[in-house]
């Protein structure tokens, strides 16, 4: 069982480690990207309120008249919780090392910023970009642990800006279109072997190029309508494969990102309550299985994602209890790309209910200043991992010595958002470019 051989090393971990990094940059989406959407469980974002709706829809800045900032950041505090009802390792290493032990939360806080601006060059034309983190994940476990052979701590992070122009046809339409350049780098550690333990490292980064479109449609004075949409990313990845005392090997992949689109409805009841709504869908299947190719062209190993595609859907209110202070609150369900099927310890992924409340304050003295706070309880089902010989998820073979993995996890996720957000030149837009000019 405990064989170490360098060909073995090498195709254990690649199958492991590499498996991890796009699981994990992949298959965990970062919505939180708005304190003010945060509120009613982002229950119509794409059809504005707040500059943060950029990221869904880009032509939803021709909201907001002038030149305006906002800054946004969102703390995460997730609980991921362990149990096992059946491990090989554990059996075979009878309890010894700590492989007898569950793991009580492998989730790490995380602080989560954005920043969105914009400015509106004529009556018809803004101008603006956003910068946000779409895709990433931290997670941490102890070296030695009942499922030690599928899941080692893990950081991925993504970086992308989306600048954008955005044209207001009339009142009722406007569109607007964007370019997205996104950077991930990812670094985790796994096992190549338990005992002796030898532990493997690998770290990657790259970039990738998109679009993004959007409408806002403004069919009466109390309903917006936004439609926005965010290109797939085709991401590449290249990285090195160190096995402690063993070799280090160049890899690169390249992965099939999902596209998000995303419809937000805000319709007027009175002239105080504002109902609001949204739909989501992200393409995931489109991951489907990428190679990872070593330098020298072969393929180190296969990557059986075969995720199911994402769906989102949120309903919510908003109340204005005067001209500086606004309410509002919000319920979603969130259906999972992940399945029973591929489902792995490292991103135990599964079906969720959001619970959400929020408020947004105006600064009665400092005109244009506007406060967001947002908070949204989420909890996950109870979800099954069966990883080992004959699950998907963990074809070619799994790594030698580790074996069938079998338990449990329960996972909840508590998240804090607040924003800051100043607009100025609010009074009067700018003269069209061309008579800027003129005496």
């Amino acid at each position: 069982m405990f064989r170490s051989k360098k060909s073995i090393l090498f195709s254990s971990v690649a199958v492991l480690a590499l498996t991890t990094l796009q699981a994990n940059a992949g298959g965990f989406a970062l919505r939180e990207q708005s304190a003010y959407g945060q509120g009613s469980s982002f229950a119509g974002i794409a059809a504005g309120g707040a500059l943060s709706s950029m990221f869904w829809n880009p032509a939803a800045m021709t909201q907001f008249n002038g030149k305006t900032i906002e800054m946004d950041a969102a703390g995460i505090l997730p609980s991921v919780s362990h149990s096992y009802t059946r491990s090989d390792l554990t059996t075979a290493t009878g309890g010894l090392f700590g492989y007898a032990n569950s793991v009580s939360n492998s989730g790490d806080n995380a602080l989560l910023p954005a920043m969105y601006a914009s400015w509106q060059l004529t009556p018809q034309l803004w101008a603006g970009l956003s910068v946000n983190s779409p895709f990433g994940l931290s997670v941490s476990f102890p070296q030695a642990w009942a499922g030690a052979g599928y899941a080692q701590s893990t950081s991925v992070k993504s970086y992308n800006a989306s600048p954008s122009i955005a044209y207001k046809i009339n009142d009722m339409f406007s569109i607007a279109v964007g370019v997205q350049v996104q950077y991930l780098t990812a670094s985790y550690g796994g096992l190549a072997n338990p005992v002796p333990v030898i532990p493997a490292t690998i770290s990657g980064n790259g970039y990738a190029y998109g679009y993004t479109l959007g409408t806002t449609i403004t069919p009466t004075a109390m309903t917006k309508i936004g439609i926005g949409y965010r290109s797939a990313l085709n991401q590449k990845i290249d990285g090195t494969l160190v096995v402690s005392g063993v070799s280090t090997t160049a890899v690169s992949t390249t992965v099939p990102l999902p596209g998000l689109l995303s419809v937000g409805l805000r319709q007027g009841i009175t002239d105080r309550f504002t109902l609001l709504g949204e739909f989501e869908w992200q393409n995931w299947s489109r991951i489907g299985t990428p190679n990872v190719m070593t330098s020298t062209g072969a393929v180190a190993t296969r990557l059986p994602f075969e995720y199911s595609d994402g769906w989102f859907y949120s309903l919510g209110g908003e109340y204005a209890v005067d001209p500086l202070l606004k309410l509002r609150a919000g319920i979603a369900f969130e259906k999972s790309p992940i399945t029973d099927q591929v489902r792995t310890p490292r991103l135990p992924d599964n079906d969720r209910m959001w619970y959400s409340v929020g408020a947004t304050y105006k600064h009665p003295q400092f005109t244009g200043l506007t406060f967001d706070l947002g908070y949204s309880y989420i909890k996950a089902k109870d979800t099954p991992i069966n990883v080992g010989p004959g699950n998907p998820s963990a074809t070619p073979a799994p790594p030698a010595g580790f074996g069938v993995y079998t338990g449990s996890v329960t996972s909840s996720v508590n998240i804090f958002s607040v924003a800051m957000r100043y607009q100025w030149d609010n009074a009067a837009a700018p003269a069209p470019m061309h008579q800027r000019y003129t005496k």
